[in-house]
């Protein structure tokens, strides 16, 4: 009973120094809350759509058929937003950061397109210029994309339609010839001469309607070739619809949490400076007491913060937690750490000033290693794996397993005991460090 009073004594007195402390509740608090909205409404926040139209600029240098519908249909696609520009207007957005992207249709491109459709690996192709950003080298490879398929759905429309019959009987001539000396090309050919023949009899029956005043039937002129499928996207997570705000939350949770584990340190260096510890260690409390103290007190106001932090994601953002046990345990288990860690850093650093900025770097690595500001999953496959030393990963999955992911404390379980192993090491570490420096 005598130990225990002078313990929950130091924890009461910097329980009640930490709440009279406004700017450190404001900097704890309201800063994470701040952050996550900004990063949760990056990343999509709780909207069914995670991301918006791509800006991009078109020039239209070729005014033919072909050139007209694949403009028509780059604007038609819901994920692009689409600016006509002269070519000297396009390159200086592009450079300016303005735009990501920006497709020239050269003049010509639809004819010398329709007539390189089947002319082979070795046949010389119509080059469609690109400018882009080159920090936006993922949105290139997205544009790319659409403009192949609406550039093969006009070509193989303009080819293999009635209209398309004078390219390919100048194809079917030049094929001809050259299976004189590439028997190959014959198999071309007579693939050439039965689109001719059926462009033929399209011909034939659309002049046919036209005599007689009836529409005519322009489905092989606009169909062309399109994607033989169509994807059906069903998002799967155990548990509730994904939120961005959710990942942010335990990001920016776990970044403020650190820092406040900093403050720790920072003040115990300070108060053995100033000879505080030495007038606590006069008294009959033994250095246990006041490291024990310390760290239980840091302990109790990290959790705090967490629930606070993760309580305003729920009222304000609409974050689900759908494990309250396996929240907790997280929580506490990285409360843990962060208290582990602050008694590292008053065992090992020097001066304050010193130790606060190695401190400051070490947490940002772990920060950004862990996945706090930008998701884990964007990672390298290699970073994926190296950050699993960090503690600030396993905690942040183990926010997201509880939150959206719904996998309750079962899936929260090893993250808590990762979790609690790097607080044993860092506790004992910093233990060691004091018992070897003796009173301080």
């Amino acid at each position: 009973m005598t130990a225990i009073t002078p313990f929950l004594a130091l924890v009461r007195k910097d329980l009640i120094l930490y709440v009279n402390d406004k700017r450190a509740l404001m900097l704890h608090l309201l800063m994470p809350v701040l952050l996550a909205a900004i990063f949760g409404s990056l990343f999509g926040g709780a909207s069914k759509s995670n991301t918006g139209k791509i800006d991009i600029g078109l020039v239209v240098l070729d005014q033919s058929a072909s050139g007209r519908k694949i403009a028509a249909g780059l604007k038609a696609e819901s994920t692009l937003r689409v600016t006509e520009l002269t070519e000297a207007q396009a390159q200086e957005k592009v450079r300016a950061g303005k735009l990501a992207v920006a497709v020239v249709i050269p003049a010509g491109f639809g004819d010398a397109a329709d007539s390189a459709l089947f002319a082979g690996p070795k046949g010389k192709k119509p080059e469609l210029p690109l400018y882009y950003d080159p920090s936006q080298s993922t949105v290139l490879a997205m544009v790319k994309g659409l403009l192949t398929q609406q550039v093969m759905q006009t070509t193989s429309s303009a080819v293999m339609g009635s209209a398309g019959a004078a390219t390919t009987a100048r194809q079917l001539a030049e094929v001809r010839a050259a299976a004189r000396t590439d028997p190959a090309a014959a198999q071309l050919g007579d693939f050439l001469d039965s689109l001719k023949k059926f462009q033929d009899q399209r011909a034939v029956a659309d002049a046919e309607k036209a005599r007689t005043g009836a529409k005519a039937d322009s489905a092989s002129e606009a169909g062309g070739m399109s994607m033989p499928f169509a994807t059906r996207d069903e998002a799967l997570s155990s548990g509730p619809k994904y939120n961005g705000y959710a990942h942010s939350f335990g990001g920016m949770g776990v970044q403020f949490i650190l820092f406040m584990g900093i403050e720790m340190g920072i003040a115990m260096l300070a108060a053995r400076r100033l000879g505080i510890w030495n007038r606590l260690l006069a008294a009959p409390i033994s250095l246990a007491t006041v490291v024990a103290g310390r760290a239980v007190s840091a302990t109790v106001i990290a959790v705090g913060l967490l629930c606070a932090i993760f309580l305003c994601a729920a009222l304000i953002f609409g974050v689900q937690v759908g494990s309250l046990a396996g929240f907790l345990g997280v929580a506490v288990g990285f409360a843990l750490v962060t208290a582990s860690f602050g008694l590292l850093i008053a065992a090992f650093g020097k001066t304050p000033e010193a130790a606060r900025g190695i401190a400051v770097f070490a947490t940002l690595i772990m920060v950004v290693l862990g996945g706090a500001w930008v998701p884990s999953f964007i990672f390298p496959q290699w970073m994926q794996t190296a950050t699993l030393v960090m503690p600030t990963r396993w905690a942040i999955d183990g926010f997201d397993a509880v939150t959206w992911r719904g996998l309750g404390l079962a899936g929260a379980a090893p993250s808590i005991a990762v979790l609690l192993g790097f607080a044993v090491l860092f506790g004992g570490l910093a233990v060691a460090k004091f018992t070897r420096d003796g009173r301080g």
